[in-house]
């Protein structure tokens, strides 16, 4: 298989129809959409405060301990250890809670929207 450029005369991805999943042009259905996508964004924007907010509570606390500069574990200061290996966690928690949340948010769309 081989890449090449579109053709010149070709229509342009942007404007080709592109096929639609059972979704009616209706003005509910329309609705439904907007209210979907204004949802995932005030739950995209949500998750990515709080995750911002707890690192950054995570890294002051860290700041504000000195101990913890003082401490070597294998020659590196056990503050180094916690903030590389104490924000993966925080990371991988806070991305499986906006995927089941996100889930949650588009069944109840596909239950909007699918015919009793």
């Amino acid at each position: 298989m081989r890449v090449t450029a579109p053709r010149t005369g070709s229509t342009a991805a942007s404007a080709r129809s592109l096929p639609t999943r059972g979704a009616t042009t209706s003005e509910p259905a329309s609705v439904y959409v907007r209210s979907l996508i204004r949802s995932q964004l005030r739950l995209g924007i949500t998750y990515a405060l709080g995750f911002v907010g707890a690192t950054a509570a995570f890294v002051l606390a860290i700041v504000l301990t000195p101990v913890l500069d003082e401490t070597f574990v294998w020659g590196v200061p056990l503050s180094w250890l916690l903030l590389a290996v104490g924000i993966y966690p925080l990371a991988i928690t806070v991305g499986v809670l906006y995927a089941r949340a996100a889930a949650r948010n588009e069944a109840r769309y596909r239950a909007l929207t699918e015919a009793p």
